[in-house]
């Protein structure tokens, strides 16, 4: 049994094709030649340089260590994990075809496996920090083998895919094994290795009831003005926020924080869009640190012009996008730096 990381594209653009399809896909564009006709390394090497005449040898080679897994590598039975990039979840399913390969396409969809996903997405909190570095690796495709997590995750499984123990971490027999030629999971990119740290520090320092002090904080950097429920029973609502002076103002927003690393299902948003009448507010924001389940925000398309679903990623670009206007005091709890860097193309 192997684990393999997969990503839907480069910035998640394919992921609801590959949960919907119960597929996972490779994604090279214009890539119309039968990977399973090819007995060897150098034939996909030399397919690559006619295909991707501008690429430089070193970028084809590294195409040619994804591709080929893919293709001859991957096992029946073995483990996928797709990182979500629209909420803070893993994505775990299982392998359950040979390599298959369509010619019509489309385009870049010639190549896939099916895959047999679990009901839910697992919160990547469950996860220890290790395992995360290791889903945080640059390869669009590869596979999954430092700090023995082949057989963590396999204890995971067995555990209900409840949070990693101490116990289940340093386990007899947990120790790094020597890599697989197509194992890349060390080369971590910095980008989400940051990104993993600012939530660690938000989980700390912004627990339960805290979260929604920060949620508060943000609305009044963006001139809100705003009414928090003290912590307890807050009928319905967390936070009430208006854009105009005082708080009399034209739009009137409900907002419900949830901290928690569950996922939230419908009932719980509608009791939110239930609660919009109450306050005589005409739009809701549901935030739901740990994500949705699977069904909620496409069942709520058509109340798009009312509610706004947040998870993690859409509060953390909020945060992003106002950090310098935040209260002293906020910024103090959570020191953020802006850092520029070379661009790492794939």
């Amino acid at each position: 049994m192997a684990v393999w990381l997969i990503r839907a594209g480069s910035s998640g653009e394919f992921e609801q094709k590959f949960i919907q399809e119960n597929r996972v896909y490779l994604t090279w564009d214009e890539l119309k030649q039968n990977l399973a006709d090819l007995q060897q390394r150098s034939e996909l090497l030399a397919v690559l340089e006619g295909l991707y005449k501008d690429s430089k040898p070193k970028r084809l080679i590294n195409y040619v260590s994804q591709l080929w897994p893919f293709a001859h590598k991957m096992n029946v039975g073995d483990y996928v994990i797709l990182p979500s990039k629209s909420q803070p979840v893993i994505y775990v399913g299982k392998i359950n075809s040979d390599y298959q390969f369509n010619p019509a396409g489309p385009d870049p969809f010639f190549h896939w496996r099916q895959v047999n996903w679990m009901d839910e997405p697992i919160p990547r909190s469950h996860f220890s920090q290790d395992l995360l570095n290791s889903f945080g690796a640059f390869m669009t495709i590869c596979r999954i083998q430092r700090n023995n997590a082949e057989q963590r995750i396999l204890a995971m499984e067995a555990n209900g895919w409840q949070a990693e123990s101490t116990q289940q971490i340093i386990a007899p027999g947990n120790t790094e094994k020597e890599q697989d030629a197509d194992d890349e999971s060390a080369n971590v990119d910095l980008e989400e290795l940051a990104h993993n740290q600012i939530v660690q520090m938000i989980e700390a320092k912004f627990k339960g009831h805290h979260l929604t002090r920060l949620v508060r904080a943000l609305l009044e950097a963006q001139g809100y003005t705003t009414w928090q429920s003290p912590e307890g029973s807050d009928g319905g609502v967390d936070i009430l926020a208006s854009d105009g002076p005082m708080g009399f103002g034209h739009q009137n927003i409900c907002i419900e924080v949830k901290s928690g690393s569950e996922l939230v299902d419908r009932p719980t948003v509608d009791k939110l869009l239930g609660a919009m009448s109450k306050f005589g507010a005409n739009q809701c924001i549901f935030i739901a640190w740990g994500g949705f389940r699977r069904n909620v925000q496409k069942e709520l398309a058509g109340s798009f012009f009312r509610i706004k679903l947040w998870s993690q990623q859409e509060l953390l670009d909020q945060l992003f996008t106002h950090y310098e206007k935040l209260d002293e005091s906020i910024k103090a709890e959570l020191p953020l730096k802006r850092v520029w860097m070379v661009a790492t193309v794939e």
